[in-house]
């Protein structure tokens, strides 16, 4: 079973020239080798075991996409030890303090950026031994060390004890565990997910059975490095091909360094990009944005071409088939005169997306597809390190989830376990080795979520006779009505947002109830607009007004309107809440993935959903609606 020290060597000795990464740290992007990388990743490791790091130890890592990421990471694993890789994201003492003792972490490496989140915990944890800092701000105690001085003292122990580093990197092998990487917690306590080195070794030769990377590609690795998506399908998937990895440019903010990202695009000119539905929408938007900035005309060019595109490309598997090779020479005529425009902002070598981390509309891939660069949509979780299925240039269907990795092991079962056939929805159940080895001290939780070598991921999907996985959402957050029929709600949810520029965030419920209900987050700015314009049209006062849109909104999809036939009427709601703030990350009504928690939001809204229940609450202009708006200020003289 081959780790992960063993594919890195395997990658370096064969491109050894190659770029592995490209950073920038000041005016331009700097690369360094294969090889460059190797030599860091010996002094480190060799540093880590002159501190006294033995086989097995875990250390912590806390910094945004960088070399020393995965200088760092290797460096770890090289020494024998594991790798505890904590996201950006966290922003609470208590959640960083959770991980580091639940772990047992000896140290923790963190960038100069990301010190001050853990200044507070040092002396609080008796087992964090060494604070290792990547930049160089100045001690502040004697637990803090700097990164260049771990590599000095990794040269010396080099020079005197060369064989017991080589012993102990060669001592690894695939079982050995790589990485605890912890859930978001947002439920109950986090669960740390072991993967081990041959799990990762694993999912990285399975996702190459999906699509090919050669050696030249380079990607821009845009999502955070923790991730599992981003580090097995950007990080191990790059090196095993012996392409290039680049890092966002770092600025003084995470806002600063979000900014960074069209710039670096434009200068790396990468091949292909990993993003997710939060990410894919905001490069829609700045496109969109872009192209209305040029005028009606543009505009007006822009929508027929996508309508040419849209009806040529089908779902992909069906592009350019029977009538729909007549449109080809318009859709060659777009894409020179507009489409191929579009792409020249994201480098012009960009030939796909891999969308991951949650479920991308439909829309949205149609969208991609059209202009050229195709977001193709991917399924995994950590717990398979993470890659399970996708989409790819030689194959996909727009609307599914791709075709499995192989090897792998895929069964749909209903709640009793039993296979089900295909078209028939259930449980997503896989066996493979890319499977985690277990939740770290949690053997309840590992119990429960592997049986008999198999992992029950809690999604619901479906296989088609063409080889195509269907996600539809969570099982726990399933519609269940009255009468025991479910169904996922997110597909609905999306719509909501993505064709209503008034409705910002929706969270559907219904836990056997009579109907369903919805809990909508307004977009404030666009309300009061619509109102300012409308004003001398209104026969009501402007709260009632408002609230009405918002429900007309909702309305469209009802039979006979204009999105009639998009989902079952009955998991409409039936009555709607107007919330009083948006699920965010800071109120934890939203991961760090931007998935919103929806065990977080009906337990906290657990008094307004019994109230939606009422008869007064299904007239939108309820007291507790009128009173949200009020306080928001929403008028047309607001």
């Amino acid at each position: 079973m081959k780790a992960i020290t063993t594919l890195f060597e395997e990658s370096v000795n064969k491109y050894s020239g190659n770029v592995l990464m490209w950073e920038k740290k000041t005016d331009k992007f700097e690369p360094t080798t294969y090889a460059e990388v190797r030599k860091q990743v010996y002094r480190f490791a060799a540093g880590l075991m002159a501190l006294g790091i033995q086989k097995g130890d875990r250390i912590a890592l806390l910094s945004e996409g960088r070399n020393e990421w995965v200088i760092s990471e290797l460096g770890i694993l090289y020494a024998g030890a594991v790798n505890v890789p904590l996201s950006v994201k966290l922003n609470e003492p208590a959640d960083i303090r959770f991980r580091l003792e639940h772990s047992g972490a000896r140290m923790i490496i963190v960038s100069g950026q990301l010190a001050k989140k853990i200044a507070s915990l040092k002396e609080k944890l008796p087992s964090l031994e060494k604070v290792i800092l990547l930049d160089t701000i100045g001690y502040t105690d004697e637990k803090e060390i700097n990164f260049s001085e771990v590599c000095s003292l990794g040269d010396a122990f080099l020079k005197t004890d060369n064989f017991a580093f080589e012993s102990r990197w060669k001592s690894i092998t695939g079982s050995d565990y790589a990485n605890i990487c912890y859930t978001s917690g947002t439920t109950a306590d986090p669960k740390g997910i072991i993967l081990t080195h041959r799990n990762y070794t694993a999912n990285t030769e399975q996702a190459l059975t999906l699509m090919d990377i050669p050696e030249h590609y380079v990607s821009l690795l845009i999502l955070p490095w923790d991730h599992a998506f981003a580090h097995t399908a950007g990080v191990y998937v790059l090196i095993s091909s012996g392409a290039s990895m680049a890092s966002v440019q770092n600025g003084r903010s995470p806002m600063e360094t979000l900014k960074n990202i069209p710039q670096n695009i434009k200068e790396i000119k990468p091949h292909f990009l990993l993003s997710v539905p939060a990410l894919a929408k905001n490069f829609r938007k700045s496109i969109e944005n872009g192209i209305k900035a040029k005028g009606p005309v543009a505009v007006a060019l822009f929508k027929t071409g996508l309508a040419v595109a849209y009806a040529y490309n089908g779902i992909g598997f069906d592009k350019g088939r029977g009538l729909r090779s007549l449109l080809k020479p318009f859709v060659n005529l777009f894409d020179a005169i507009l489409f191929s425009k579009i792409r020249e902002n994201f480098g012009g070598r960009l030939k796909f997306f891999i969308g991951g981390g949650a479920l991308l509309d439909i829309e949205l891939q149609r969208f991609f597809y059209a202009i050229g660069i195709p977001m193709f949509q991917g399924y995994g979780l950590s717990e398979s390190s993470p890659v399970i299925s996708s989409s790819s240039a030689s194959k996909h269907k727009l609307g599914s989830s791709g075709y499995l990795v192989k090897p792998l092991e895929l069964k749909i079962c209903d709640d009793n376990g039993n296979t089900l056939p295909n078209g028939e929805k259930g449980e997503i159940v896989v066996r493979g080795e890319n499977v985690m080895a277990g939740y770290w001290n949690n053997p309840e939780a590992t119990a429960e979520s592997l049986r008999d070598g198999w992992l029950h991921t809690g999604d619901l999907g479906s296989m088609d006779d063409d080889g195509f996985l269907y996600v539809y959402g969570r099982f726990k957050s399933l519609l269940i009505a009255d009468d025991g029929e479910k169904y996922s709600p997110e597909g609905i949810e999306e719509a909501f947002v993505s064709q209503s520029k008034y409705i910002e965030q929706c969270l559907l419920y219904n836990n056997q109830n009579p109907y369903t209900v919805a809990l909508v987050v307004i977009n404030k700015e666009a309300v009061r607009q619509w109102l300012q314009k409308h004003h001398h049209q209104l026969e009501c006062d402007d709260l009632t007004a408002a609230l009405k849109k918002i429900e007309s909104e909702i309305n469209a999809y009802r039979t006979g309107k204009k999105h009639g036939n998009m989902f079952p009427q009955r998991w409409l709601p039936a009555a709607i809440a107007i919330l009083p703030e948006g699920f965010t990350e800071e109120n934890q009504l939203m991961n760090s993935t931007m998935k919103i928690v929806r065990g977080k939001v009906t337990e906290r809204y657990a008094n307004l959903i019994d109230y939606l229940y009422t008869p007064e609450a299904k007239n939108i202009c309820n007291p507790k609606n009128m009173e949200v708006l009020s306080n928001f200020g929403v008028t047309a003289k607001g």
